[in-house]
């Protein structure tokens, strides 16, 4: 991947960068992930790492953890630099201490959605060549069922409650396995816990038997596997150097804003997406303490968890946001501390960002990435004082073009698909040099599938997915656009906008909308939708839906919509939840 800009480009975004924060950061700074969490561990070594159900570990505790599993991994698994280690849990403590001990022991950590189907994990797990797996007991009956058609040597099990401490681990994983009925019967031979191996750990690390290893910024850190609806998933191979980049890139565009060891993040989105984890790996550089949520969908227990404590900083979705601001229980909540409030995944809806703000007194900024640039890409300006309607200005160090189907780069404010150069896009998709070369223009810049538009400020817009675009007639109309509108029509809660068979215009707007006042009726929404788009735009299908298939991160996936035939019952369609659209982590 070339991380050289086309020598043509002005970067007119500079002129429109906050005081103080740089044109370029330095990918170099060091020359790992391991580095930067070692460091972050001996710096704020009393001072609260993770939050997960009311137990607290601190950096000292996380970097003891992380070093014996480490030590596990390199002196009884005999696994060398460079080998692939799997992780598929949700958000729980245990999840840190894996990432972060592979890391360490100079190895690849390959995400895994948890909610994957036999077929999914089997794909990936082979794909990715993974010699090692640690899993959540919840779903080792999923790996069971295809362990013998994949690389797989060695199984590390896990409870839920396994280091929330005596006597809480007991109770929580008595709960959930015999009053919740959440794990099924498994059996896989010599599969050993994460308690026993990093008990073994340690007895390798007393004995001075772990050696450092020698990682560069040029080692991949993290297969992020992405693409898995529209054909075979794909992981994307993020680079240490990769990574850290991104790291400088936020921690440069936050230029201060969160101080030291005085932040509280409350992290819903499951820490196996791009997103979250990048932004984790930013708050632990600093030293902020990340309360993690197993189940955001329990809307209940997590907004009890935020009343629980003084939260300053929260990440999320435009769904997630949505479903907050509509729970009278959020409503009641103290908002004082809150100083940061990110929102990526998918696109910010206006409606959500100028609900949002008029309730928590602090504007939603909206930033922008993908997997494949592990992930940011752009972001608002924090002294946002509105919804700008943008993805805002591209990152420092940070190429944003807008090409057209040739490859030409277009001018400001013409309309094509948003193109990226910059020390955070992938190396390239593992083992898949073919699919690589589709996504890469012939300058070395990363085509993102995304159309765009760029004004002279540098700011960019996304019109929307290029494979989402409905054709009416030879017009393009965007989802997003559509999306919007719909949104703001009194009495709606969510709506997604897909494109629909037509004998006569070839494709109309379909959209499924779920209500948030059941009195509302389709002639509503249509009105609504004539009074404030071009004819071709409004919807000539309007459907209402008790609810919208969507990720585990909460996006809305398209193409179940899509698919789903028209006039469907009322309740949700069948989903599977690891799917997401193709390619992009997007937003």
């Amino acid at each position: 991947m070339s991380a050289n800009a086309p020598n043509t480009v002005d970067r007119i975004w500079l002129a429109s960068y906050p005081a103080g924060v740089p044109a370029d950061i330095d990918p170099e700074r060091f020359s790992s992930i391991k580095d930067i969490f070692v460091q972050s561990c001996e710096k704020y070594r009393d001072a609260p790492a993770f939050t997960c159900m009311d137990k607290t570990i601190t950096y000292g505790e996380l970097g003891d953890m992380s070093l014996a599993f480490a030590a596990y991994l390199q002196g009884v698994l005999k696994l060398e630099k460079g080998d692939r280690v799997a992780v598929m849990m949700p958000n729980i403590l245990q999840y840190p201490v894996a990432i972060f001990g592979i890391l360490r022991a100079g190895l690849t950590v390959v995400n895994v959605n948890p909610l994957y189907t036999p077929r999914e994990l089997e794909h990936q797990l082979h794909d990715s060549g993974a010699k090692a797996i640690v899993i959540v007991e919840n779903f080792a009956t999923t790996l069971e069922q295809v362990i013998a058609k994949t690389h797989i040597k060695q199984v590390i099990t896990t409870q839920i409650g396994d280091l929330l401490g005596f006597p809480k681990s007991l109770l929580v994983n008595y709960v959930v396995k015999h009053k919740k009925k959440a794990v099924p019967a498994w059996n896989i031979s010599g599969s050993v816990t994460l308690k026993s191996a990093l008990s073994q750990g340690r007895v390798v690390v007393s004995a001075a038997g772990y050696i450092k290893p020698t990682v560069t910024s040029t080692d991949t850190a993290f297969l992020q596997y992405t693409g898995g609806t529209t054909g075979v998933s794909k992981g994307a191979e993020l680079t240490h150097r990769n990574i850290i980049a991104n790291l400088e890139q936020l921690s440069a565009w936050m230029n201060g804003a969160l101080k030291e060891r005085e932040e509280v993040v409350i992290q819903p989105l499951p820490l196996y997406h791009i997103f979250a984890l990048s932004t984790c790996l930013t708050y632990l550089k600093q030293g902020c303490e990340t309360v993690l949520v197993p189940n955001p969908r329990d809307m209940k227990s997590f907004i009890k968890e935020m009343s629980s404590r003084r939260w300053t900083v929260l990440t999320g979705v435009n769904t997630l946001f949505n479903s907050l601001v509509n729970h009278p229980e959020f409503k009641a909540l103290n908002f004082s501390a809150v100083k940061l409030c990110i929102g990526g995944g998918m696109a910010v809806q206006r409606t959500v960002a100028e609900q949002w703000q008029q309730l928590v007194g602090k504007p939603l900024v909206e930033a922008y990435g993908l997997t494949e640039t592990s992930p940011g890409v752009t972001a608002n300006r924090l002294d946002l004082t509105e919804y700008s309607g943008s993805i805002g200005l591209p990152f420092p160090s940070t190429i944003v073009t807008i090409r057209d189907d040739n490859e030409t780069i277009l001018e400001v404010g013409a309309i094509g698909e948003i193109c990226v150069v910059g020390p955070q896009v992938m190396r390239g998709y593992w083992q898949r040099d073919d699919e690589t070369a589709k996504v890469m223009t012939r300058d070395g810049a990363f085509k993102t599938g995304d159309i765009g538009i760029m004004d002279a400020s540098g700011f960019i817009k996304i019109v929307d997915r290029k494979k989402d675009m409905i054709l009416v007639s030879g017009f393009n109309v965007y989802p997003n656009e559509v999306e919007d509108v719909v949104a703001a029509c009194p009495g709606v809660l969510e709506v997604c906008a897909v494109a629909a068979k037509d004998e006569k215009s070839g494709e109309v707007v379909r959209v499924v909308v779920v209500k948030k006042d059941p009195s509302l009726t389709k002639a509503q929404v249509l009105d609504y939708c004539k009074a404030n788009l071009t004819g071709y735009k409004v919807p000539k299908i309007i459907e209402f839906w008790d609810d919208l298939p969507k990720t585990n991160v909460g996006k809305v996936l398209r193409r179940t919509v899509r698919d789903t035939p028209q006039h469907a019952p009322t309740h949700k369609p069948a989903q599977k939840p690891s799917e997401a659209p193709a390619r992009a982590e997007q937003k």
